[in-house]
């Protein structure tokens, strides 16, 4: 509707902070040719969204780690009602309403599939590991805002969370040891170039740091699957590295685990598709349908006995995901209240 507005967030120093954030919403509402009935936005990291309150453990925010009244503060300012919620939570909510999840049951019919998915797991691949849920096209926010699984074990370093090895400083420092260059300045996006071969540089390490980005994130996300069946969709600038990282990933979410006695058994009870994948995903669509018989009658039922999932990265983009969900939230919160 109007030309994106882009200010440094100044997360530094609360009031410039504040400052900043009042302001770049003025020049918004001043670009509309219509007064607007509500703010609604995404914020990184844990608080009381519910309540607008900003607080807690933020590492990119430190100003704001004893605790902000945000959205009370800009409802006084504006006028209009304020909501904010989690970045990676509205990112799942848009691609539940707008993006993945409709797309993907419009493939499974136009297949003549009759499975069809209502649950989805977003993640936000950029300056950390972001991770929202809708069940049903309902966003899951949880009893404490905090649908979170930054803080899971890092696979390769056990007593480190997972996202100091799933995130642009990750990549960074990764590269840094593999290489033995430790003095770089490459970002995400140089070492993708030196991946394509269309930037000098070490390759291996590259290659290498990816896989490892690739492993750990699997890792983790196959823990997420585990307690929540649905579709997984990924966004954010990382994804455009995808071809790098997603075999490594695909790997560990479709490994095995042992018993105590030995036996094998899958890292997760259904299989995992890569569903930008055209033979995959006409594999993921067909699934193994049969008819089963109807013990003591004549009859059938159709039966489908493979229990699937599959992963795709975003055709929406996670800025445009997320705004989307934001814009929905806050109609239906203003539909509740009228």
């Amino acid at each position: 509707m109007i030309k994106p507005i882009s200010l440094p967030s100044n997360s530094h120093d609360l009031g410039q902070c504040l400052e900043t954030l009042e302001r770049g919403f003025r020049e918004v509402i001043n670009a509309l040719d219509e007064k607007p009935v509500a703010i609604s936005f995404a914020f990184p990291g844990p608080a009381d969204y519910p309540n607008g309150i900003i607080g807690g453990y933020l590492p990119n925010f430190p100003s704001f780690r004893d605790g902000v009244a945000l959205g009370p503060f800009l409802e006084d300012k504006f006028g209009i009602p304020v909501f904010i919620n989690n970045d990676a939570d509205l990112f799942a909510y848009g691609e539940a309403l707008a993006g993945a999840l409709p797309e993907i049951n419009s493939k499974l019919e136009r297949l003549n599939s009759a499975k069809r998915y209502k649950n989805l797991l977003g993640y936000t691949w950029g300056t950390g590991f972001g991770f929202g849920f809708t069940v049903n096209g309902q966003m899951h926010i949880g009893d404490n805002s905090c649908v979170e699984t930054f803080c899971l074990r890092n696979k390769k370093y056990p007593d480190v969370i997972c996202e100091d090895g799933v995130a642009i400083h990750a990549l960074k420092r990764e590269y840094a040891k593999n290489s033995g260059d430790t003095d770089h300045n490459l970002e995400p996006k140089d070492m993708f170039d030196i991946a394509e071969g269309t930037r000098e540089g070490n390759r291996e390490a590259v290659l290498k740091t990816f896989e490892d980005y690739g492993e750990i994130a699997g890792d983790a996300m196959a823990t997420a699957a585990t307690l929540i069946d649905g579709l997984i969709v990924i966004g954010g600038g990382i994804t455009a590295a995808r071809k790098y990282i997603m075999p490594a990933l695909l790997k560990e979410m479709r490994g095995q685990l042992q018993r105590m006695n030995g036996e094998t058994i899958s890292r997760l009870q259904f299989k995992v598709y890569d569903l930008d994948d055209f033979n995959e995903f006409v594999e993921f669509a067909k699934g193994g349908s049969r008819e089963l018989k109807i013990y003591g009658t004549d009859k059938s039922v159709v039966y489908d006995p493979m229990k699937r999932i599959g992963i795709t990265i975003s055709k929406l983009g996670a800025s445009r995901a997320i705004s989307l969900g934001a814009y929905a939230f806050a109609l239906q919160q203003i539909d509740r209240q009228e």
